[in-house]
């Protein structure tokens, strides 16, 4: 198999029938691991169902688009900003930037390309959330330069990461933000826990070129804080489920993603290679767990 395929790709099989250049551009949008896509298209979901309009698939199908083309799109600026960064730690130095097989006038090409259908998409929405989706530009922009200046750059994807929940919403209401605020908090240290299980994997490369990040922050202690954070991602959404729909039963439809974040941090092993990539990938089930939470108290008389 090519050691030119990153290590931690879900379709090593496809990826390596691929000829050389359409394989790079794979990779470099992340086409290879669309967990990635999964956990910017998930909140997306809480908001649409939330805001209890029925399921809309026409639309959901509409966002599914632009968080594949838009997550490969911030993947490929991440890349080019961090080349340097990348060619030091063992899990990111045969990305296609870093290892020089995608130039970096290349990389700015795919990029564009893959901004243009999130332009399409971004097209299909009313102004109000064409605007809120915008506001997520600067934010995006940004991110790759957090891990130089804070330990908690993972804070920085989760407001990223989870905007999709506020584009969603603004689709097809304008009320509620008390909830809806509370709910994208808890997202965001959702986004904390799951993306400290993955930073794991690289706490001893990062450490050595000085990129900063949670799970080199919290040490000895990462356990204890990654369960902090999944049981403040959990008191944040119990808060906006209560804020939106004041009903114990519709706070008890948290009770299944609860018990899959208890399992998550329950089995975590830091010790061994694989645990942590397989954790983090299980947060796909979280985010379908916690968007059937959000189609049953949206589409049960909520609101």
């Amino acid at each position: 198999m090519s050691e030119e395929i990153v290590p931690d790709t879900e379709h090593r099989g496809l990826i390596a029938r691929l000829p050389q250049l359409p394989r790079d551009l794979a990779q470099l949008a992340r086409f290879d691991r669309p967990i990635g896509w999964w956990l910017l298209f998930w909140p997306c979901v809480f908001g649409v169902w939330l805001a209890g309009a029925g399921p809309q698939f026409a639309l959901l199908g509409w966002l599914l688009l632009g968080s594949i083309a838009m997550r490969g799109a911030g993947c490929i600026f991440n890349d080019i900003v961090d080349a340097d960064l990348d060619k030091q730690v063992a899990r990111t130095a045969v990305r296609p930037v870093a290892s020089g097989r995608v130039s970096k006038k290349l990389a700015w090409g795919w990029l564009i390309a893959l901004s243009l259908v999130g332009l399409l998409v971004l097209l299909q929405l009313r102004i109000e959330a064409q605007l809120i989706a915008l506001a997520s530009l600067a934010l995006v922009a940004a991110y790759p330069f957090m891990k130089r200046i804070t330990w908690w750059p993972q804070a920085w994807l989760g407001m990223v990461f989870t905007w999709g929940l506020l584009v969603g919403w603004s689709e097809l209401r304008w009320d509620n933000w008390d909830a809806l605020a509370a709910i994208y908090a808890g997202c965001i240290a959702w986004v904390i826990g799951f993306d400290t299980i993955y930073a794991l994997q690289d706490r001893e490369d990062d450490a050595l070129v000085g990129i900063k990040s949670s799970a080199l922050r919290m040490g000895g202690k990462v356990h204890a804080g990654i369960a902090a954070f999944y049981a403040a991602a959990i008191a944040l959404w119990s808060l906006g489920i209560w804020l939106y729909r004041p009903d114990i039963f519709a706070v008890l439809t948290l009770l299944p993603v609860a018990l899959h974040l208890v399992w998550q941090v329950a089995t975590l092993d830091p010790a061994d290679p694989d645990n942590p990539l397989e954790r983090f990938r299980s947060n796909r089930w979280a985010g379908a767990l916690m968007a059937a939470a959000c189609f049953i108290v949206g589409n049960a008389g909520a609101g």
